[in-house]
């Protein structure tokens, strides 16, 4: 299993549980982690599970596509070089231990 560690922006972190090949919001969803309200179900559409990557972290995934790069233009908190959207990180087994941080809004 691969451990991703979800932390809020009141600095709560909560641990989840992945396997190679989910989105970070499937593994979200699937251990119960709220801040992504995802109102296009994880189309790349609304840009409403905006999350940072720990910089250190962030230099490891692949670059962002020209879609998510036009969607991250529409976050409601403030975009920064590490904002990705978690509908488009597909998790690898070195993401082994990845920090996302959560937005204090999605909209």
């Amino acid at each position: 299993m691969i451990q991703i560690y979800f932390i809020q922006a009141n600095g709560a972190i909560q641990e989840a549980t992945a396997v190679d090949g989910q989105t970070l919001l499937s593994v979200a969803r699937d251990n119960g982690i709220d801040g992504f309200t995802a109102e296009c179900g994880g189309n790349c559409r609304c840009a409403t599970c905006h999350c940072y990557i720990e910089p250190t972290q962030a230099v490891e995934l692949f670059e962002p596509s020209e879609e998510e790069q036009a969607m991250l233009e529409f976050v409601a908190s403030p975009k920064e070089a590490h904002s990705r959207l978690a509908c488009q990180i597909v998790v690898e087994y070195f993401m082994d231990g990845l920090k996302v941080f959560m937005p204090e809004r999605q909209f």
